[in-house]
């Protein structure tokens, strides 16, 4: 028995739905990927010294679904009788999603036995985010945010290693800019190496406030790749910050600065990919604040520009 065929009323309006469905907003379209996740990082109410579980249920009341927490808070609520599983469960109750953890394992150093302890380190903190279900940390400079300025072919081998332990583990090492730093503070230094790593699981973690410390062009934004960015750091710095003196203190709210935060959301929309934006500050006057007070408002500019 043959198919039934459209009639032509049937037909126009198929059409009609279709094109109208293309005519919306991507973020309204059915079943679309939204273009960015929002994203607390923990550094902005860890001046209030809340603890690991009070941070996650902060963020959790100030409307965030996805979280960075901080190797050094987890690790303090391990050894106080905390447990994975216990961490997990709550994780899980408040609905929070760990999208990645900051930590500072001294992976990319000359120094071979301090290299070595660091990998140790990394490959530990690995092995609790995997219980976690975070699938990411980030592996900034540490320990050689001073001269010698590193060859970066060698750094792009150890970076290679770490990804390695990535591969094991289920976590991948985020390759973080830090604008300050002698090494990896410009984004075609942390791009060399992310591609010079031969590695698919190649990531980098860039920063509003590290382009402009690190004084890297917004413009060469583009060249980074699609895939190479997972996680983007929101922040800004006010019209009277000088990259070569301003500091992680003098960050502000994304929108309540002068860097160009709409020009670079849209360079880094990415059909079918939702971008995690995590806004990390590190305000003495945010942290005089209620922690929940300044997690509502980072929601709230977030959710202002997207």
């Amino acid at each position: 028995m043959p198919e039934p065929t459209l009639n032509r009323r049937q037909t126009l309006t198929a059409l009609s739905v279709s094109a109208g469905a293309s005519l919306l907003p991507q973020s309204m379209r059915p079943n679309a990927v939204p273009a960015f996740t929002l994203c607390l990082n923990m550094s902005t109410i860890r001046g209030q010294k809340l603890g690991f579980v009070r941070e996650l249920e902060t963020a959790a009341a100030a409307g965030f679904r996805s979280v960075e927490i901080w190797i050094d808070s987890l690790q303090t609520y391990l050894q106080q009788g905390g447990t994975i599983t216990e961490a997990r469960k709550r994780i899980d109750g408040l609905g929070l999603h760990i999208e990645n953890a900051i930590g500072f394992a001294p992976w990319i150093v000359d120094d071979a036995a301090t290299r070595a302890k660091g990998l140790d380190q990394l490959t530990n903190e690995m092995g609790l985010l995997a219980q976690l279900g975070c699938p990411r940390i980030a592996a900034p400079p540490t320990g050689a945010t001073n001269a010698p300025v590193l060859d970066l072919h060698t750094v792009a081998e150890r970076y290679r290693t770490i990804l390695d332990l990535g591969t094991q583990t289920g976590v991948v090492p985020q390759l973080e800019m830090w604008g300050f730093s002698k090494n990896l503070s410009r984004l075609s230094e942390v791009m060399y190496v992310a591609i010079e790593s031969g590695h698919p699981s190649a990531r980098v973690l860039i920063d509003v406030y590290h382009l402009f410390r690190g004084e890297s062009s917004v413009d060469s934004l583009p060249l980074v790749g699609k895939a190479a960015i997972d996680v983007f750091h929101m922040n800004d710095y006010p019209a009277t910050a000088k990259s070569a003196t301003v500091t992680d203190a003098d960050r502000v709210y994304p929108g309540d600065g002068v860097a160009p935060i709409r020009r670079i959301l849209d360079t880094l929309k990415t059909p079918g990919k939702s971008i995690v934006l995590s806004l990390e500050v590190f305000n003495k006057s945010y942290y005089a604040q209620d922690a929940l007070v300044v997690a509502k408002t980072a929601h709230a500019k977030l959710k202002a520009l997207v």
